[in-house]
């Protein structure tokens, strides 16, 4: 497999919720959250978009990142979310964020805006410039509302601090474009768990995961693609179908967040306004789903 920089960014990462209770972050429950999932990942995401960044203070975004330094008795390498639509903002983030101990930020193309693929590059120009730590581009069109073209990212790739992209727009032509003229130690990851296997199939080096937050036996579909064992791979990844599309039936992360509670690795499924945590609906479906998976 080739060498990417930044290697440690392979494998499974995770895109770790933000455990709220009465409306404040709950930190007993996201120290339950990073012993749940630290045996079974390769690096955490802090601060995601799964993690309700939007709705999180930055007095709150920087607590969080502080609390998971604390509490990585793995070492396990940290993700840091530093996005949105506001270019300037995003700066000024960078000048105030404690940096030790981060491996690399992992940036939302801007949203709502719905800018130019020129703006983009400009966009993301700007922040790889300013960025202490090495950038990660995140292509998501379904929370965007616009598509991050592989030229684009290609363009991008050129930056010598921008060192990958997750893939979010379940585009399998286009991630294959990427892989086919991307920089060798470029790090193509999916941001679709169901479609991670074919992406490693053609050159993808992992996964920022939503379903590895709950379901610890994830990472074995990413590993055994790593050995090119996609037919093993393939038959646990048929396990996750049905309960995949369920954890976005009402927005994420309000599916995941009612698996967690299941489990009772987080104390509440609690989202914050404007998002509703799951309807009793949704969460009889989970409870059918998570019946029905071997394992």
């Amino acid at each position: 497999m080739e060498e990417h920089r930044n290697s440690a960014l392979k494998g499974t990462g995770v895109a770790l919720i933000t455990p709220f209770k009465n409306d404040k972050v709950d930190f007993k429950s996201f120290e339950n959250l990073l012993k749940h999932t630290q045996d079974h990942v390769n690096y955490w995401l802090v601060n995601g978009t799964t993690a309700e960044s939007v709705t999180v203070s930055d007095q709150e975004k920087a607590k969080l990142l502080a609390f998971a330094k604390e509490h990585n008795p793995r070492k396990l390498p940290l993700v840091y979310g530093v996005g949105g639509n506001h270019t300037k903002k995003i700066l000024e983030d960078l000048k105030n964020t404690d940096f030790d101990g981060v491996s690399a930020i992992l940036s939302v193309s801007p949203y709502y805006n719905k800018p130019s693929q020129a703006g983009i590059v400009a966009h993301y120009t700007a922040v790889a410039d300013a960025s202490p730590v090495p950038v990660i581009l995140y292509n998501v069109p379904g929370r965007t509302s616009s598509n991050m073209t592989a030229s684009t990212t290609l363009k991008l790739a050129e930056h010598p601090n921008i060192i990958g992209i997750k893939e979010a727009s379940a585009n399998l032509a286009q991630a294959l474009e990427i892989a086919k003229y991307k920089p060798a130690d470029f790090l193509l990851i999916s941001g679709d768990d169901l479609v991670t296997l074919p992406m490693m199939a053609f050159g993808a080096c992992g996964v920022i995961s939503v379903l590895a937050n709950a379901f610890t036996n994830f990472g074995q579909i990413i590993s055994l693609c790593a050995e090119s064992k996609y037919e093993q791979a393939s038959k646990i990844l048929y396990e996750f179908v049905e309960i995949n599309d369920l954890m976005y039936l009402e927005g994420n992360p309000v599916g995941i967040k009612q698996v967690l509670a299941f489990q009772k690795v987080i104390a509440s499924p609690q989202v914050r306004l404007p998002m509703v945590q799951a309807s009793r609906g949704l969460q009889e479906s989970i409870k059918k789903a998570i019946g029905k998976m071997k394992f």
